[in-house]
């Protein structure tokens, strides 16, 4: 997994901060995520079901609201109607730099915002909600006895989530005026609830009420002894899991490449300076260069990939052999390493001068064989396909083609 920095504009203008986390191959699919009330893109929460996602595939972008986090902005001018806003222009920012986000993940109040958000997201085939309140209203509690004086005053300073915050009486108006019931009922999107019963911010009916006003397809998770903030890694990764494989049924299918049989495919993932995903008929691997070497490290190097290929070769060969001959060998391992030396100091080249490719390959068998097996062994690993591939004459015939 990689995550970058992204920037994009918000509702008003403002710049937004976000980061979005990408898998180590090209995503099959891209998502939103919107953090809880006054909080940020890097709470807990945001963090690691981002992260966990990106793991199964999925590139999620996650940012702060205006006015929160690093983001620009005046918090004391934003509302629910705000948020909702914010998240159609991170819809936008992923549409058009990257691909139409197929799924948005809301937390809390964000997850009231983005069941507002979804039926503006004409691409958006899923949802799915984290500990969420079934009106906005419900986040008024929040302030308490300061309530009443924020109906009066007009503005006032209040302390939520140990930080202190200035709010406006639009705040309140916006967020009582707001119907989300109504936009549940109306969407079209597939639906995940989930909720704690022991959440004590948003008491579990507010997860029954959303659940009752959607229509189905909808689903619903218990997120048994889970607190309300998904303080606990190990419920984070658990929402993250399941999440993945929910939205597999409505996330859009993976094309299948159009490569015929013994062909492989490399396609950079615009995610680092040298990533790039190999694809071999159903398997996708990441490929990268070291970061001495400029590269992001997030995935082995064409020569690693090269070594493996000889290692595999020489250890799926002997197999055969062992099993043809009926000989005690129950596992094998083999070690490379790919250097370039001085042909003046290889004593079996061919060639006199410059620098030439050297592999050195390690073979272990934990079994106990006579001298001439393990003899034999080695003379047959020399014999191993890829071994033979890159000992004999190679042409590389190379032609401009298509696009990626």
């Amino acid at each position: 997994m990689t995550s970058i920095k992204v920037e994009f504009q918000g509702h008003d203008g403002a710049r937004l901060d976000g980061r979005l986390e990408q898998p180590l191959v090209e995503p099959r699919a891209y998502a939103g995520f919107a953090h809880c009330f006054t909080c940020g893109k890097d709470v807990l929460a945001a963090a690691r079901v981002s992260r966990g996602l990106a793991q199964h595939g999925i590139a999620v972008l996650r940012f702060d609201f205006t006015g929160l986090g690093i983001s620009g902005g005046s918090f004391p001018s934003t509302n629910f109607s705000s948020n909702v806003a914010d998240l159609l222009h991170a819809a936008n920012f992923l549409r058009e730099n990257y691909q139409a986000p197929a799924l948005f993940i809301g937390h809390s109040l964000g997850g009231a915002a983005a069941l507002a958000a979804a039926g503006d997201i004409p691409e958006l085939t899923a949802v799915a909600t984290i500990a969420a309140p079934s009106e906005p209203a419900h986040a008024l509690h929040l302030l308490g006895e300061a309530l009443n004086e924020l109906r009066e005053r007009g503005e006032i300073e209040v302390q939520l989530v140990g930080r202190r915050f200035r709010i406006r009486k639009q705040l309140l108006e916006d967020l009582e005026q707001t119907r989300l019931s109504e936009r549940v009922a109306k969407l079209t999107k597939a639906l995940l609830v989930m909720h704690s019963p022991l959440d004590e911010i948003v008491a579990i009916d507010e997860a029954r009420r959303i659940f009752e006003s959607a229509r189905h397809p909808k689903s619903f998770l218990t997120l048994a002894d889970a607190d309300h903030m998904l303080s606990k890694r190990e419920d984070a990764e658990y929402v993250s899991h399941v999440l993945a494989a929910w939205a597999e049924r409505y996330l859009p299918k993976t094309p299948e490449l159009t490569l015929k049989p013994g062909w492989v495919e490399v396609c950079e993932t615009r995610s680092g300076k040298f990533t790039n995903t190999v694809r071999v008929g159903r398997h996708a691997l990441p490929t990268d260069e070291p970061v001495e070497a400029g590269g992001d490290d997030t995935g082995p190097g064409p020569y690693d990939y090269l070594l493996g290929s000889l290692g595999a070769c020489t250890s799926m060969t002997l197999r055969m052999y062992a099993q043809h001959k009926d000989l005690p060998l129950e596992r094998v391992s083999v070690r490379l390493r790919h250097s370039r030396v001085h042909a003046e100091d290889c004593t079996d080249c061919e060639t006199e001068s410059g620098q030439i490719s050297e592999i050195e390959r390690e073979i272990r068998v934990e079994e106990q064989l006579t001298e001439a097996e393990r003899q034999k062994l080695l003379e047959i690993a020399n014999k191993c396909p890829v071994h033979r591939t890159l000992t004999g004459e190679i042409k590389v015939r190379s032609r401009l083609a298509g696009k990626c």
